[in-house]
């Protein structure tokens, strides 16, 4: 098991150097797994429960607003009868409605509902009060290098998952 480095920039596990590629994916990893439960758990205290892939869902419809069902599978990574019965289930908890599509009779896109809206903003505020509570634990002179570095990494995501930026 390692740990994450101290302030002096060293790991903890059998004398080994925080400085090796190996040693600092391990790391991020771990890091990246605290934030991830702390994350999940601010949505378990949230009505109605629902899964990773509904809350999803949620999310790219707020993000998309009539956004077409197969636009929806595409985006959370499910075939289209997965995201036609996904879809189903949160219509029916009231969170989102199929619509038809103002260009095409055909097309349905598919709206956040108030609830469905209300039920997002709320789970932003847990997630938000749940962040803050560890962030009070981090000490002062590190958020500025933990806010860096979380930037850093969310830019790096960007130009690995595009294939033109040359990186």
């Amino acid at each position: 098991m390692y740990l994450l480095s101290g302030s002096d920039g060293q790991m903890d596990r059998a004398g080994s150097s925080a400085d090796s590629p190996d040693d600092l994916v391990q790391q991020v990893l771990e890091a990246a797994e605290t934030l991830i439960v702390t994350w999940n758990e601010a949505a378990q205290g949230a009505l109605p429960r629902l899964s990773s892939l509904q809350l999803q869902a949620l999310t790219v419809a707020r993000r998309s607003p009539g956004i077409n069902l197969t636009g929806l599978a595409e985006r959370v990574g499910a075939a289209p009868p997965t995201a036609s019965r996904l879809c189903d289930r949160l219509e029916a908890a009231g969170l989102l409605e199929r619509r038809r599509g103002t260009t095409s009779r055909r097309e349905i896109g598919l709206i956040l509902t108030p609830q469905g809206l209300a039920m997002l903003e709320d789970l932003a505020e847990r997630r938000l009060a749940a962040i803050n509570q560890v962030l009070r634990h981090v000490p002062v002179d590190q958020r500025e290098a933990l806010r860096s570095g979380l930037v850093a990494f969310a830019e790096a995501t960007k130009r690995a998952a595009d294939p033109g930026s040359g990186d």
